[in-house]
């Protein structure tokens, strides 16, 4: 929806723009917003890097999942903000229910139940007639409904996939020869994996929601003009 396109645009190409400079891509162009293009395109990062490098080649990945890092982001920021009660409560319930100690198929499912517990903190009888909760709903519904990956960013993804394999078998193999621990990198990992899950899912359910809101006004705009 292009009413969602102010806000959720900029911060998907934000997304871009900031992995490309971590990632040490040249940037040459960029749109935050338009809605003048003859293909559709509301915003784009053009960039370029060094072929050679193997550092610039797996910035492709992270440069792809750019909007990902941003929207959830944005996301945690704008209740941080705006809802600092539920955000000190989605904070509790992650820690609560995910434990780093053993990483398996529990882990998804306690991430899962956070997930309930989190959209039970938000959607309370206290936020309903909070102002302030009614802002980061439609800034949650626009992040919500442009995180997601275009064609062309899934392209550019793939392009440094292989390299982060390559670079994983080594530093593991590297890892098993001095005998290292990587236990608790992993760990870490795991644990801001569990924010960007949780709010992940939140964006699908809000995203869910602004499709069926759609759908139903587009179908009463039908129905009316048949009348």
């Amino acid at each position: 929806m292009l009413w969602t396109a102010w806000i959720g645009t900029p911060i998907h190409e934000l997304g871009h723009l900031i992995m490309c400079f971590i990632w040490g891509h040249k940037v040459s162009r960029v749109k935050f917003l338009q809605f003048n293009s003859p293909d559709g395109v509301l915003g784009y990062v053009e960039h370029y890097y060094n072929r050679d490098s193997t550092y610039q080649q797996i910035g492709n990945f992270f440069i792809g999942l750019g909007p990902i890092f941003s929207g959830i982001g944005s996301l945690l920021l704008g209740m941080y903000l705006l809802l600092p009660q539920s955000f000190d409560a989605v904070r509790s319930e992650i820690h609560l229910h995910v434990s780093f100690e053993t990483i398996d198929v529990n882990v998804l499912k306690a991430v899962g139940a956070s997930v309930i517990a989190i959209i039970k903190s938000i959607f309370t009888p206290e936020n309903l007639i909070n102002p302030l909760f009614w802002i980061f709903l439609v800034l949650a519904v626009c992040i919500s409904g442009h995180i997601g990956l275009s064609r062309a960013d899934i392209q550019n993804l793939t392009k440094g996939l292989l390299m982060i394999f390559f670079v994983l078998v080594l530093v593991n193999f590297a890892a098993g020869i001095l005998q290292m621990d990587t236990f608790t990198i992993i760990s870490r990992i795991s644990e801001y994996n569990a924010y960007v899950l949780a709010f992940s899912s939140i964006a699908v359910i809000l995203s869910l929601l602004t499709f069926l809101l759609s759908f139903a006004l587009y179908r009463s705009f039908i129905y009316a003009r048949k009348i």
